[in-house]
């Protein structure tokens, strides 16, 4: 019997499929054109030595290894082990951030003539110092998920499984980096776990302890959301702006508050959408698919039918009275998202 028919497609010589080099050649330059003088995107319109997404990736996984070794790490570690592949592993993660680091801060204007190479440094060591506090921080999120999902039956299920607590590792690292002042490699770092679990959470954006994103696909948390402790979001969250002010060039305004501020102890269904500098007050629930623009007392409970019945309804009515009593609070004020 002869041999099989190759299922492998037929070998085709780099010849055959090559691009002429002569048009290559007028592509390439075209290219450089729009590089170097049309279509110029380098930052201040010179060279930098860019930070890499491969290695951070790389780095942001050696960090969780040794945040959580047998999870992330070595699944078969022993106890005379686990320390030896801690410190392994956090040697080379650090020495690799150091790097990329540095090439971040090449995009901070205030840096700019100082030697950010001892500033990267100094950030890598204090970012390593902060390690056990994040690991802490950590446990509460895990504890949150373990205690707010019935379906969950281990802390070993939920790091193993769920997006919501990947999104929430990395967004832990990229914070404490963001506050020692290297905001591009935290960008970079929340850029990776979006990608990896349709989880956008900005690494400026302020959340507390116990936080639990159940399911995870489609949460936005924006740039100066404030989160306090204990709240639970579902899919498809917006915690976002409602307007984006501009000066009077028309430019928009940066860094200004603008996202909401979610205090202790709130739950915010699937698909609600929570819009400006508004307060969720404490202990308040937030249905599914709402669209919140005001401010909402503590211990409210908001949800679509609710608002349908809104002006017919004393209770709610007295309720928006009592938070227009609040200095910190204005009355607020309910929509649909089919109003809009």
């Amino acid at each position: 019997m002869g041999k099989p028919a190759s299922k492998d497609p037929p070998h085709v010589a780099a010849s055959e499929i090559a691009y002429p080099i002569s048009e290559l050649a007028e592509v390439v330059a075209a290219l450089r054109v729009s590089r170097e003088v049309t279509n110029n995107v380098r930052y201040r319109g010179s060279v930098r030595e860019l930070p890499s997404r491969v290695a951070l990736r790389q780095i942001v996984d050696g960090l969780i290894a040794a945040l959580f070794p047998t999870h992330y790490g070595r699944p078969a570690l022993s106890n005379e082990k686990i320390d030896y592949f801690v410190g392994h592993t956090l040697d080379l993660a650090l020495s690799s951030l150091t790097v990329e680091v540095r090439r971040g801060l090449s995009f901070r204007p205030d840096l700019e003539g100082t030697d950010i190479a001892t500033t990267a440094t100094e950030i890598t060591r204090e970012f390593t110092k902060r390690l056990p506090d994040i690991r802490a921080l950590l446990l509460s999120d895990l504890l949150a998920a373990y205690e707010g999902d019935p379906a969950a039956s281990s802390a070993s299920e939920i790091l193993l499984c769920y997006p919501g607590i990947r999104a929430i590792i990395h967004y832990r690292l990229a914070h404490t980096l963001h506050q020692l002042g290297a905001p591009f490699i935290a960008r970079l770092i929340s850029a990776i776990a979006h990608a990896e679990t349709g989880v956008d959470i900005h690494p400026a954006a302020e959340i507390g302890s116990a936080f639990f994103i159940d399911h995870g696909t489609g949460v936005v948390i924006g740039e100066t959301t404030v989160i306090g402790s204990n709240v639970r979001l579902y899919q498809a969250v917006t915690l976002g702006a409602k307007h984006f002010p501009v000066d009077e060039d028309g430019i928009l305004i940066k860094g200004n508050a603008r996202h909401p501020i979610i205090e202790d102890d709130v739950v915010i269904y699937a698909g609600a959408t929570v819009l400006g500098r508004i307060v969720v007050g404490r202990g308040s629930t937030i249905g599914g698919n709402v669209w919140l623009t005001q401010s909402v007392a503590p211990g409210s409970h908001i949800t679509q039918a609710q608002t349908r019945r809104l002006p017919n309804d004393e209770a709610i009515m007295h309720k928006l009275a009592a938070a227009a009593d609040e200095p910190d609070r204005a009355p607020f004020e309910l929509h649909l998202a089919s109003d809009q």
